[in-house]
């Protein structure tokens, strides 16, 4: 999903006249892209003059870090909490399978949307 790097933007409202969607919008003066109505369709990414429509695929890193620092908070609460190092463990533990559950959802979701996107 595309997202707007606000250091970049200078609010020219050109992915806002593009967008076919009307997904765009400015707040503060600078482009915002309202992800329920947008269609992923790049329109704005690649109009932008000064690369400021971004990929999620940037924010990756980001991501990865935040799921651990919260797996590592409820771990150290779940020790607080429950009392002993085990118990981190098995919340630590049970963290993990969700995140293995997860993955295989998102998984078999590609796998569906390739088929579906081969057929066309």
């Amino acid at each position: 999903m595309p997202w707007i790097d606000k250091e970049i933007c200078t609010g020219c409202e050109i992915c806002l006249d593009k967008c076919p969607v009307d997904a765009i919008v400015m707040v503060e003066s600078k482009a915002y892209i309202d992800m329920d109505g947008c269609i992923r369709c790049a329109v704005c990414h690649d109009i932008c003059p000064l690369d400021a429509v971004k990929h999620d695929s940037e924010r990756v890193d980001e991501w990865v870090e935040e799921k651990i620092q919260l797996a590592l908070k409820n771990r150290d609460l779940c020790e607080e909490l429950l009392g002993s190092a085990q118990d981190a463990k098995k919340c630590l533990d049970r963290t993990i399978k969700s995140y293995k559950r997860d993955e295989l959802v998102l998984q078999k979701a590609i796998e569906k949307l390739e088929d579906i996107y081969d057929t066309l």
